[in-house]
């Protein structure tokens, strides 16, 4: 049986000595598509409305995984969504060069799509990160940074002393800056 986690953390793997690659089988892009598939749907439906059009952007994700069987660092489903947001781009701007004709139907505003892109991106990474955090950590970090507790109101709603709250800020930023430099996110 496949082990996904080993394509998260070790794809070196894939390239022989002499530089060659060896391309994915199938089972392994079924794989990917199966664990991967639906959360970047749901990212790229974020993107552009236009549900054909972002399978479309899906599949072409995991196909260039296929093809290219790239030596990744770091977190696989952080390659996807980098790919992904510049598939989306590219086609964007592709648009951008069509005809007049084609380009009288409806062609997203050019001013926010890259930045819209780029914060649903830091969303999904930033939610995958959180969710790599222990519970008590993540629970400190999303009442004080989310909520906007002060650190007064997240000790009374957490039950925990207001120091304990302080500690635990600390350490679970630390532990984020960790994770996030683990799945290549750049700041």
């Amino acid at each position: 049986m496949l082990d996904v986690d080993m394509l998260d953390t070790n794809w070196s793997d894939r390239t022989r000595g002499s530089g060659a690659r060896m391309p994915l089988d199938e089972d392994v892009v079924a794989a990917i598509y199966r664990d991967h598939g639906p959360a970047l749907r749901r990212f790229v439906l974020g993107c552009m409305p236009d549900a054909a059009l972002a399978d479309d952007v899906v599949q072409e994700t995991i196909l260039r995984v296929w093809r290219q069987a790239p030596a990744i660092t770091g977190s696989l489903r952080s390659y996807l969504f980098r790919t992904a947001r510049n598939i989306i781009i590219d086609n964007y701007r592709r648009a951008q060069h069509r005809p007049i004709e084609a380009a009288e139907q409806d062609v997203a505003d050019p001013a926010g799509a890259e930045e819209r892109v780029d914060e649903l991106l830091n969303r999904v990474l930033m939610e995958e990160a959180l969710m790599r955090l222990s519970s008590e950590h993540r629970d400190v970090l999303v009442a004080l940074h989310y909520r906007r507790f002060t650190v007064a109101e997240a000790a009374v709603e957490l039950n925990i002393p207001q120091g304990t709250v302080k500690s635990r800020a600390f350490y679970a930023v630390r532990a984020l800056r960790t994770i996030l430099d683990e799945m290549g996110v750049q700041r």
